[in-house]
């Protein structure tokens, strides 16, 4: 057990005492307590060691410590340095062996939680930082309970002010227990007599009515009458812990017939001492016994009275005599204070006076001192000259030895200090590793409880969506049900979850780049779908989290200085994470473009003065932009001026295609990942110029339609039987991919696959958009399979992009499934379709100009 006596500093105010304690550890709660004997029953508080850290001071003294928890900081002392050193290391021990315990998860916990706690040491290895210090057996361990308690300078000086019932319970349990004074029955007084609660309360609330007036005279006599039986218990508990235990052990341990005089001697006066606070008690049980004498005599009075009238006069008789008591204590206090405030004017002038005196007398002796010091330094003078230059020098080398000798003590108690505080750092380190490792697990398993409540919501949502489409065929009262079930799924509850100060739903109503998750659709059942996509991708971004998304990040953040590779190739198409991306992007552009110094100004400043023919198009399609991005949803947000600057300065820069509708989503997302407007033109400039062919933002758009004629055939050859599918149906893909390939997937993938897409298209161009555009089809092809109707597959089409909800599996499909895709094949296609689109316009433009020409040799 550890345990041992130690002193406490107590600070009241100004005053600082040291108090002895016995301190006592607990196991169980990895508490401190401490109690002011060995003998008591109840502390007198406790220190928390779970969260606490230790400290030695050299400079606090020897032997003193400190324990620091994150509301107070204890200031121990020890008899001795080796004591000291013990008691820190015992609470080390016990501390790591309390945190580690309670590290641990219990029995039911799941797997994944337990496994990264598995294996971990119960006990503090053997550091090298101190040495195992020895039990001091004087000073620690239960022997040191039968010693007696360290005695202080005044015998209040060790009583806790602070807990006097619970010095009272001790002091009480210490008479009751010593049978060695005192018989079973030879108390001075029996404590059954003062409890709390009466053994008759309806005999006694009785006699309280019945007293009536009298009842002030017998609270304060029995006021009086506590305190004195307090004072008298601790007296008693004094001379209890005094370390008389016993008349014969004490005789049989002095050998001294002088000691054994001594002794008796020291024991009759304490005898002495307590038969006259014997004598006072009864004193005072006596007054006490007037007093309910006095009133019993006043309760019969009144009792006996023949009439009411008596009985009133004997009431108002008391009142009188109240209202005079009083007046009488109001004259008394007011003539005490008066007598008070003459007494501090007396005092401070003593003070005064004394300050004065002790002045003056400082002052004197000081004028002796030098008066004797001068006298001895002329009688040195004048008798042996070389003998005091000696006498001085022999003294400053006896001083630098005594301080050569402090400073190695110093150096030796900062040594023994560093040694310690090592120990403790590297301790509460891995203390400190330990609660990391526990909150990493938590963290793990709170992501995938989270997944799991966004799986389980996602079918309840899937669910309502079937019964929504059986609404036509079940009763009225069912139908409204279901709609209000839907309405309420629908609802965020964003307002109440901050008021409550956590969120309940998995999903957040924005993304990092202020998409919303879940579009604002006109259509209750598209909503629904948005919603059940929403809550699906967030259930596998947490599932991903620590398999997939965080060694990627930690790929990502060991990349140094960009360079062109097979590495990082593989890094983007894996998808760049938020905190990267703007600084890749940035990258990527200046590669391909270079930067024309104050060429985007001069642009500006030429949009200013003079207005583009496309400037009124392009104000059209402002407010069109990125509806379901809060950035772009309001004419006032900040980022529409600069995309107004943007479209324009790309007006003027090239005048052959000037704006096309669609360039302003493509300036929209360059926006959002770059921020700056600059980097955002010069991004713009690269889609157009670099990645995508010439003439696909031209008017005729020609190169966008050859786009859409190749693509059907990667389609035929990747995914025939969709395709067989398509020609069944008389199904046309192009009316639903033109879009895709004209703005990049802009408002039609979700924000989180939609980035991870550009981020391989902007590195390695359009092959990209082929690639991701039969991912998509195949992604969906069962479903599509499933489809009968040519109707029901259009409508299909025109949302099926927003039920794709692991954009993992659709990067797989696009970069790894639809393998090999070769680069060169699609510019051979390319060029194969361009000739027959282009074919196909000029018979056109003839059958055109020969109908013309017909019409106009028919004349009107």
């Amino acid at each position: 057990k550890l345990c041992g006596y130690l002193n406490k500093l107590g600070i009241k105010g100004p005053i600082k005492t040291w108090k002895s304690r016995w301190f006592f550890y607990d196991e169980n709660k990895c508490h401190l307590l401490y109690y002011r004997t060995a003998q008591d029953i109840n502390p007198l508080g406790s220190v928390d060691l779970s969260n606490a850290s230790f400290d030695c001071k050299v400079e606090n003294g020897e032997g003193v410590f400190e324990i620091r928890t994150p509301s107070r900081v204890f200031t121990l002392k020890a008899i001795s340095k080796q004591a000291m050193m013990y008691w820190l290391q015992q609470l080390q021990v016990r501390r790591w062996e309390f945190c580690n315990a309670q590290s641990r998860f219990p029995v039911g916990s799941s797997q994944l939680v337990n496994e990264p706690l598995a294996g971990r040491p119960n006990v503090v290895d053997n550091e090298d930082f101190l040495p195992p210090v020895k039990t001091p057996t004087e000073a620690v361990g239960l022997k040191a309970a039968s010693l007696p308690a360290p005695q202080t300078s005044t015998a209040l000086q060790n009583i806790s002010l602070k807990h006097p019932w619970t010095e009272i319970q001790n002091t009480v349990y210490n008479i009751c227990g010593s049978k060695q004074l005192w018989g079973k029955n030879g108390n001075v007084f029996s404590f059954s007599e003062f409890q709390e609660h009466p053994e008759n309360p309806d005999e006694e609330q009785e006699a309280e009515v019945e007293a009536g007036c009298a009842g002030q005279f017998s609270l304060s006599c029995v006021s009086v009458f506590s305190a004195e039986l307090l004072l008298n218990w601790v007296r008693k508990a004094r001379w209890m812990n005094s370390g008389f235990p016993g008349l014969p052990e004490e005789l049989s341990r002095e050998r001294n017939p002088m000691d054994k005089v001594s002794v008796l001697q020291q024991q009759i006066l304490t005898l002495t001492e307590e038969v006259k606070s014997q004598k006072e008690l009864v004193k005072l049980l006596h007054k006490a016994l007037e007093a309910a004498q006095q009133e019993k005599r006043v309760s019969s009075m009144y009792l006996t009275a023949a009439e009411d009238k008596d009985r009133l006069e004997l009431v108002r008789h008391k009142v009188r005599q109240i209202a005079d008591l009083t007046s009488r204590l109001e004259a008394l206090e007011q003539e005490k204070k008066e007598l008070e405030q003459i007494l501090t004017l007396r005092d401070s002038h003593i003070q005064e006076l004394k300050e004065h005196v002790q002045l003056l007398m400082e002052k004197n002796h000081a004028k002796q001192e030098v008066v004797m010091a001068l006298t001895e330094q002329m009688a040195r003078e004048i008798s042996d000259p070389p003998q005091e230059a000696n006498t001085i020098a022999a003294e400053t080398l006896y001083k630098q030895q005594e301080e050569i000798e402090h400073l190695k003590d110093d150096i030796d108690a900062y040594k023994t200090q560093n040694q310690f505080l090592n120990s403790e750092i590297h301790q509460v380190t891995r203390l400190w590793t330990s609660v990391a490792e526990n909150e990493k697990a938590l963290l793990m398993k709170c992501a995938c409880l989270q997944a799991r409540n966004c799986q389980m919501e996602s079918k309840y949502l899937t669910v309502l969506r079937k019964l929504q489409e059986a609404v036509p065929g079940l009763p009225s009262s069912h139908a409204e049900l279901v709609r209000n079930l839907i309405q309420e799924a629908l609802q965020w509850d964003v307002k109440e979850e901050a008021e409550e100060g956590f969120n309940l739903n998995a999903v957040s109503e924005y993304d990092e780049y202020g998409f919303m998750t879940v579009p604002d659709y006109e259509v209750e059942d598209w909503k629904l779908l948005a919603k059940i996509q929403a809550l699906e991708i967030k259930s596998n971004n947490l599932r991903s989290q620590e398999v997939v998304e965080k060694p990627l990040r930690d790929r990502w953040n060991s990349v140094g200085e960009l360079s062109p590779s097979a590495e990082l190739k593989s890094l983007i198409r894996s998808g760049i994470p938020v905190e990267h991306r703007q600084r890749v992007w940035t990258w990527i552009v200046s590669r391909h473009c270079s930067h024309l110094p104050d060429h985007y100004q001069r642009l500006l400043r030429q949009s200013k003065s003079t207005e583009h023919p496309a400037c009124r198009q392009i104000e059209l399609d402002l407010p069109r932009t990125l509806t379901n991005n809060k950035h772009f949803s309001s004419p006032t947000s900040q980022l529409i001026p600069k995309l107004r600057r943007v479209l324009l300065a790309f007006s003027w820069h090239n005048p052959a295609i000037g704006y096309c509708q669609g360039l302003n989503r493509l300036a929209a997302v360059a926006l959002l990942v770059l921020e700056d407007e600059e980097s955002a033109f010069w991004c713009l400039v690269h889609i157009v110029e670099n990645l995508m062919p010439a003439d696909y933002y031209s008017d005729t758009l020609i190169t966008s339609q050859v786009d859409q004629r190749v693509f059907k055939d990667f389609l035929s050859e990747k995914l025939p039987r969709l395709m067989a599918h398509f020609e069944q149906y008389r199904i046309d893909v192009s009316l639903i991919t033109f879009n895709w390939f004209l703005v990049a997937f802009v408002d039609s993938l979700v924000s989180d696959i939609l980035l991870r897409v550009w981020d391989a298209f902007l590195y390695e161009g359009t092959k990209v958009i082929f690639r991701y555009a039969l991912a998509i089809f195949k992604y969906n092809e069962e479903e599509i399979l499933r489809i009968h109707d040519s109707v029901e597959i259009y409508q299909y089409l025109r949302f099926f992009t927003r039920m794709i909800v692991d954009g993992r599996k659709l990067m797989n499909i696009a970069f790894n499934d639809l393998n090999p895709f070769p680069m060169k094949l699609l510019r051979n296609r390319r060029s194969m379709h361009r000739e027959e689109l282009e074919a196909e316009l000029c018979e056109l433009e003839q059958i055109k100009a020969a109908y013309v020409k017909e019409k106009a040799e028919q004349g009107p």
